[in-house]
């Protein structure tokens, strides 16, 4: 499934604005994001963060206002119509929440996955051995034959993964995956995209709100205010990394810890002008507001309270009392006008000496 060098997917400044009657919402408001191929990643964050609003761009069902969006060396803002409908057949799988999204409920479960194939014109041979070769990958060669209505609802999702690769795609887009079904079911899922991921170099993108879930995946990207504001990477340490670390045999360091550990490292993105989007907890415990002081240590780089200014509620005063006194005047139409007269009344008493 893998195709050519370069990474699978790069966001540069991606921006998305809707229009809703006479109002514009921003939902992705210079969005940086690159993912590696044969990367399993898990994007998370609260409602209205933008991250329905990427996976729609990147699955190719809409098109970014501005910025860049490219997935296997194609950008998406510049396909026509045509190239982006041939995108979303050959590059792209979709797994959506409700496995429904992705079944005929009066095929079989061997009759959902061909579908797709017959539409895209497969040969009978290939179609028959893909077919296998995914409800075997997914654990349900032997349940082919059955209706969606005698499947738990984990096998259709099972199902609903195996559809999605009916076509080979290189990157398969995963929407709460796991949102409907319960833990252990969960854990069959996510066990079933990790095979797949490691079997075939599939590129994953996941969206979900599961801690559990985004535990297991290889980076977790947060998504605020239609930016990418931190990541999350998880990395594995061996028995003999961490017998290194602590000087001992690879032996005696197996008695004492288990064969493979797991570290999370988190990380605030830095966009491409050199913002950091520094979590609201942090700057609340600080007291820090529109402004802050930024030194460079030893250590790093330190943020800290802006100096001598004001604090936010007299700020706010200031700001009311200046308003006040500059607010609309009879006479006038805006503060250019007023300035305008402000001018002209300075060089009369100019010219009058």
């Amino acid at each position: 499934m893998m195709a050519s060098n370069g990474p699978m997917i790069l966001c540069d400044n991606l921006v998305k604005i809707y229009k809703v009657q006479d109002l514009e919402v921003v939902a992705l408001q210079g969005l940086d994001l690159m993912v590696d191929r044969g990367e399993f990643m898990a994007i998370v964050g609260p409602s209205g963060s933008g991250k329905s609003s990427l996976m729609n761009i990147l699955g190719g069902l809409d098109r970014p206002s501005a910025g860049r969006a490219i997935v296997d060396g194609q950008d998406l803002l510049k396909l026509s119509t045509f190239a982006l409908t041939r995108y979303r057949r050959q590059k792209v799988g979709f797994v959506w929440q409700q496995p429904s999204r992705n079944l005929v409920p009066y095929l079989s479960v061997e009759e959902n996955v061909e579908l797709p194939m017959i539409v895209a014109g497969m040969p009978y041979k290939e179609r028959k051995s893909w077919t296998r070769e995914m409800l075997e990958a997914v654990g349900l060669w032997e349940r082919r034959h059955h209706n969606l209505q005698q499947l738990s609802g984990g096998e259709q999702q099972r199902t609903a993964i195996a559809v999605a690769l009916a076509n080979k795609p290189v990157l398969l887009l995963a929407d709460e995956p796991t949102g409907e079904v319960d833990t252990t079911t969960a854990q069959t899922i996510m066990d079933t995209l990790r095979y797949l991921n490691q079997q075939y170099g599939l590129t994953i993108v996941m969206v979900t709100h599961d801690q559990r879930v985004s535990n297991q995946v290889d980076r977790v990207v947060t998504i605020r205010d239609g930016r990418t504001s931190s990541e999350r990477v998880r990395r594995l340490r061996t028995v003999e990394e961490g017998a290194a670390q602590e000087d001992m045999t690879p032996s005696e360091h197996e008695r004492q810890v288990a064969p493979i550990e797991e570290a999370f490292h988190e990380y605030v993105v830095l966009d491409y002008a050199g913002r950091l989007q520094i979590p609201r907890e942090f700057l609340d415990a600080l007291g820090i507001s529109d402004r802050a002081q930024v030194e460079l240590t030893e250590q790093g780089i330190l943020i800290k309270p802006a100096a001598g200014l004001l604090d936010t509620t007299a700020q706010a005063a200031r700001v009311s009392q200046v308003a006040e006194m500059w607010g609309p005047q009879r006479g006038s139409k805006d503060w250019r006008l007023r300035l305008g007269d402000a001018s002209r009344g300075l060089r009369g008493l100019l010219r009058r000496r």
